[in-house]
This record gives structure tokens, sequence and C-alpha cells, in this order.
């Protein structure tokens, strides 16, 4: 039980019940009593709690809030202070001292509720002791970790770039999301080749981020760090596996993710946090210095708030001459739409429509993509073979560090036979020739997700059920070794989601001009 104090300070008559309802709470807080916490919140969907993480309204998602988190830290009250606002309502602010040190801060407004039976919480704002670093998000950070290497300002001075745990960054090892491999590391000799240029562009590191293990996982979530916070969706995974890298961005820690993309994993937490996110062709970028998983498939990319951010990263890490200009012409493949959820093809339909009318697209075609029923099969199937070779010693020589769901992976590629993997690579080779044929040069779009970001209470069936529904969407672009591109352009009940558009290769810079006129 919490020790009890009495108020500080009380303005007004103090109700009674309220300050019994008061250490009632905090004592379900201290026992992680989930149903008496559930009780102590007013129900309905006006209810409202707030922290660092975001804003949740209604009974509903704050006691999935709490489900998720497995507890409050331990705390000790320090000061209570009531403001008796009328016979039914009161406002509590108390501070309190954590055992892991410093002071936070929580005001809560009280009401008497008769469905409640009692005094219940209507709003809270919870303000934490301010974390030195959260290890959810940041492997290593600094203020800079690494100083810019330019000469003069550069074309990124000023901007803060996250790194993705699975760059090299001179005298740091690579951790891959997992502590025993980074445990097993050794600093690099210098930074990647990505990492070096947008250094040399201006641009300083603030940190190296998490990312999911050997970034297999489009999830965002880490057995071993944590999940990163969802600051536009609190209590929604975050997106994976550039999971770290993106909450930085989002949360304002950094403008920049160095980031990559083998299935998803710049697209997905882009949707997932209304961020802009660039999968580049494949190739465009050079890849030393990468903690690979699936060659065939693998691009470096990066996420930003703004598309001007996003194109100057760009431009001053791609080689210019590669580049080609694209026409701004659109199609729309029925068959991608529908494997979105309807929710979501409702929204695009709609941004779409608005783009059109307000002359900022012309007319957007359909377009017949052909038989496509073999080619997410044969993607994870190749996927899958590459990543067990890449990786596949070391987690025999590991058994039980990685996740299940991640372990579950590896192991399917284990079992992968050289026959399954030709053919595999047979059907991706002739679907790859079909795509540049179907679309000719044009512009595909389509959800960058299939649905906006699963609640991190989801249970594993429905993770892996939005994981296929949505791979089934964004293997396309690995397919042809396509630049794609995450616009926040959607919107679902309040939950961001990305406009995906897939561009022929080497047109990575022209998707980025093209869809920044459509925020202007």
């Amino acid at each position: 039980m919490p020790e009890r104090i009495s108020p500080t300070t009380v303005t007004g008559e103090l109700p009674v019940g309220l300050l019994d309802a008061f250490w009632a709470y905090e004592n379900a807080l201290l026992s992680n009593d989930l149903e008496a916490l559930d009780s102590a919140f007013a129900p309905g969907d006006t209810t409202l709690r707030g922290d660092a993480g975001g804003l949740l309204v209604g009974h509903d998602r704050i006691s999935s809030f709490r489900g998720a988190r497995g507890g409050a830290p331990v705390r000790t009250i320090s000061s209570i202070h009531v403001r008796a606002l009328s016979s039914e309502y009161a406002l509590i602010v108390s501070e309190n001292e954590p055992r892991s040190g410093g002071r936070g801060l929580v005001t809560q407004l009280w009401a008497r509720h008769p469905d409640a039976n009692g005094w219940v919480v209507e709003s809270a704002q919870v303000a934490g002791a301010p974390a030195a670093m959260n290890t959810a998000i940041w492997r290593v950070l600094g203020n800079p970790l690494v100083a810019s290497t330019a000469s003069d300002d550069g074309a990124l001075a000023g901007e803060t770039v996250a790194v993705k745990d699975l760059f090299e960054v001179k005298g740091f090892a690579v951790g891959g999301g997992i502590p025993e491999f980074l445990a097993e590391g050794t600093p690099a000799e210098a930074h990647a080749p990505a990492v070096a240029a947008l250094l040399a562009a201006g641009a300083s590191l603030r940190g190296i981020a998490q990312t999911d293990e050997f970034a297999y996982s489009i999830a965002g979530k880490n057995v071993h760090y944590g999940t990163p916070p969802n600051v536009r969706i609190p209590g929604a995974i975050p997106g994976g596996s550039s999971s770290g890298p993106a909450s930085a961005v989002a949360l304002g820690h950094a403008s920049i993710a160095l980031a990559t993309d083998t299935a998803g994993s710049i697209r997905v937490p882009a949707s997932y946090q209304g961020l802009w996110g660039l999968r580049t062709t494949h190739g465009a970028v050079d890849s030393a210095g990468l903690l690979a998983l699936a060659p065939s498939f693998d691009t470096i990319g990066w996420l930003t708030r703004s598309p001007s951010v996003l194109r100057a990263a760009a431009a001053n890490t791609l080689d210019a001459e590669a580049q080609r200009p694209v026409e701004p012409r659109f199609v729309i493949s029925t068959e991608l739409l529908f494997a979105a959820d309807p929710a979501l093809q409702g929204a695009l339909v709609d941004a779409v429509g608005r783009l059109e009318a307000d002359g900022r697209i012309p007319e957007v075609g359909v377009v017949d993509l052909g038989d496509t029923s073999g080619f997410f099969e044969a993607f994870r199937t190749v996927q899958g073979a590459e990543a067990w070779r890449q990786h596949g010693d070391w987690i025999t020589a590991h058994p039980g560090v990685l996740a299940a769901d991640v372990a579950s992976r590896f192991e399917i590629g284990s079992s992968i036979t050289a026959e399954a993997e030709s053919s595999a690579r047979e059907v991706l080779a002739a679907a790859h020739t079909q795509l540049d044929d179907a679309l000719a040069g044009r512009i595909l779009l389509l959800p960058s997700t299939s649905s906006t970001a699963p609640s991190l209470t989801a249970g594993p069936a429905e993770i892996d059920s939005t994981r296929a529904a949505t791979l089934a969407l964004t293997c396309f672009a690995g397919i042809g070794g396509y630049p794609a591109l995450s616009v926040p352009l959607l919107e679902v009940a309040g939950a961001p989601a990305g406009l995906c558009l897939v561009g022929p290769r080497g047109s990575d810079l022209a998707l980025v001009d093209i869809a920044a006129s459509f925020v202007r």
C-alpha cells in the first residue's frame, strides 16, 4: 500500500470520498490491478489520458494502453494539491518521486459519476521524470554523436540524423537490434557510405537508433529493447523494422532517419506515423557497411517530416546522373487497392479524387498488372533463403535469442531448398518484366500499408495477418527494384496512413518532386 499523506493545499471544501478514491487509484497502480484501474477512469468515449507519448481518448483505448505497458513505475507521492471546483468535480495535482529518480507530476480531473458509483477520473495528464534517453528508440545518443564533416554549411546544415542500427558508424559496432550480436561486434573503422554522404552534406549524427531484430519484421517491436512509441497513434505499434529512426523523427529528436527497406521497412513506419519515407531504386545507394538481410531486395532510404528535407537527403546521396525524369502519369491497380482494408481503400480513393479535382494530378487510369498470384510467395521464398544465408550460422550458434516471430521466419528460411529458391527466382524474373510492361513508365498509386497501425495489444494472429496483407502490397516495389515513396496524405478515423507512389527505376527524386506538389 502507498503511504498516505495529507493534502498540501486545499481550495474549497474537500469533497467526501475524493481522497479515498485517489489513494485507491494509487494502490491499483502500485499492484498493477488492471480491473481497479479501469474502474478508476470514467466510462465512455470522452475520457482523456495524456503523456509525452500523446493523447488517448476514450475509456477503451486507455484500458488497452494499460494492458500493454506491463505496469507503471513505482513511485511515492510527495505532495497533493486539491481544488474543489463544485460538489461534483475536483482537480488534483500531485507530485511524485519515482524509485528510479527524478520527479513526476500528475494532473487529474475527478468527477462524481453516477454510473461508476463514486469518484472517477475524467481527464489525466501525466508528466513523468524526464528520461536521459529512451532506449526503445536509441541505442546510442549524442549531442551530436558525430559532427558534420562538411567544409562549409552544406545543403543539410542544421539537420540531425537518426541512423538505423544496421549501418557502420566509425568507432561503434553494429547491433542489428540484438544485444548478443552487438556484444560480439567490433567497432567500425569507417562510416558506411550512406552515413558519410549525409555528414559530408552538413548534417550531424544525433545517434544510432533501434531496429527490429536483424530487420526481419515490419511491426516495430523488439523484445530486447522495447517498442518505440507511435506519437501519432498512442497505444499503437510504430511500424518497423526502421522503428527507432522513424519514432525519433516523428518525435522531433532528429530530422532525418537513415534507414533500410527490404519489404517495407521504411514505408510501413512512414505510413503508421505520418512521415515521408523513400525506398530508393535497388542499388541506387552504396550498401557497403550495411548489415544485410536479403541483398536482392535490400535498399537504403530516408524518413523525414517534410518533402524538402527528404529531397535534400536523397539528392546529396544519390548519383544525379543515374536519376531520370518521369511524366506525372498515374495508374491504380484495383487488385492492389482491394488488398487494403475497406476504410483505407475509401481514404485512398477520396484523396486521389481531391488531387484530380484540384488539378494537382491528371485523371488517374486503371492498370491491369496481369496474373500476380505467385509474386508474393516467390518474393518471400527468395527473401527467406537469403536471410538465412546472411544470419543462419549466427542464429544456429545462439539458440533462443530471437523473439518467437522473428525466429520462425528464419526457421522457414532454413528449410528452403535450392530448387525452391531457383524456381522462385524464375518467377520473380518473369514478374520483373511483366510489371515493367504493364506500368510502362507510369507511376503506380497504392496504399503504403494494408491498414493503419494496429494496437500494441493486438495478438500474434492479428499482427501476422496485417503483416501478410501489407507485404502483399509492399513486395511489388521490391520485385521490380522500383523506388517507392510513402506520402502522409491519408487518414482513417484520425489515424495516418501513406499514399505510396511507385515509379520507374531511377525516378527517386522525381517522385519526391511530384509528391511535394500534392501538399503545396
